[in-house]
């Protein structure tokens, strides 16, 4: 993403950019030039060696205060199987201090780069991905795909590229025996049939393609999702306003998007209401959304 479409004499220092994304001199108000888009490349290639934010939290406010503490996780998986140079590149990137980062052209220069190409590790992280979405309960799906509807352009930026990335002709959608194949070659352990599984998953309303929607709700970090969205997708599913989702609401909202079982129904209210009084109230909404 760009911070700015050119870097006059006098650096700036207007406080700009998403929050996942802004570089730790923005948020103190320092002046700032081309540095802070190495920044940004480096949460980009961070996200996609992992499928996470370096940097990360429940609200901008926490997100913002994990940037200038700095200090990523670089330690759990899958960094120890991530080649040492790549982890070198991304420390260096996402350098506290603006004079020890790479420039774009030392970045393209990269010892790894040269030894492996520009690899794009896109199967892995969406088998990853669609692995935990699949897991999920039908309630959750559905939600997310509220959640989805609200998000601005600007949080999905990076994963609608990466969309496009996958959808080679701009057809607007993948078709799921493509994504299949893809995922089946990803993993030594995953056959076709497997892959198949795990699509028709991700393809929430069944037509035989994963359109962008799908694929960014699958694939998206959940801790991502701001409070007050959160709170807006309760309301959604709270149709009375008493602060809590009955199991007539959820059925309801479950129906709506073809899911029509009083078992299912029950197990997913055994599962997200921890404190068994039969409905769900907005921290285990949130908790659900979260965990």
């Amino acid at each position: 993403m760009k911070h700015s479409i050119f870097f006059p004499e006098n650096p700036n220092q207007e406080k700009v950019g998403t929050a996942f994304y802004v570089a730790p001199e923005i948020l103190m108000r320092q002046p700032y030039g081309k540095e802070v888009d190495i920044w940004s490349a480096g949460v980009i290639l961070y996200m996609l060696l992992t499928g996470v934010p370096p940097f990360d939290g429940a609200n901008d406010k926490e997100i913002f205060d994990a940037i200038v503490k700095g200090d990523p996780d670089m330690e759990s998986l899958p960094w120890p199987n991530i080649h040492e140079n790549a982890q070198q590149l991304v420390k260096d990137m996402l350098s506290l201090d603006p004079k020890k980062r790479p420039s774009a052209a030392e970045v393209l220069d990269h010892q790894w780069l040269k030894d492996n190409g520009v690899v794009h590790p896109l199967d892995k992280l969406i088998l990853k991905k669609i692995k935990q979405f699949r897991a999920m309960n039908k309630f959750k799906k559905v939600a997310l795909k509220i959640l989805m509807e609200m998000t601005s352009e600007e949080d999905i930026e990076e994963l609608r590229k990466m969309f496009k990335s996958l959808d080679t002709k701009d057809e607007k959608v993948i078709p799921r025996e493509k994504l299949e194949k893809s995922l089946a070659r990803s993993g030594s352990s995953l056959d076709e049939e497997s892959a198949k599984v795990i699509v028709e998953t991700a393809d929430t309303d069944g037509d035989g393609f994963i359109d962008c929607n799908e694929f960014i709700t699958a694939m998206r970090s959940f801790s991502q999702h701001k409070d007050e969205h959160l709170k807006k997708a309760f309301k959604h599913f709270d149709k009375d306003s008493d602060e809590s989702i009955s199991r007539e609401e959820l059925g309801s909202a479950l129906k709506e998007n073809g899911i029509d079982d009083v078992d299912e129904i029950e197990e997913i209210i055994s599962e997200i209401d921890t404190n068994a009084d039969g409905k769900i109230s907005y921290e285990e909404f949130c908790a659900m959304i979260r965990s």
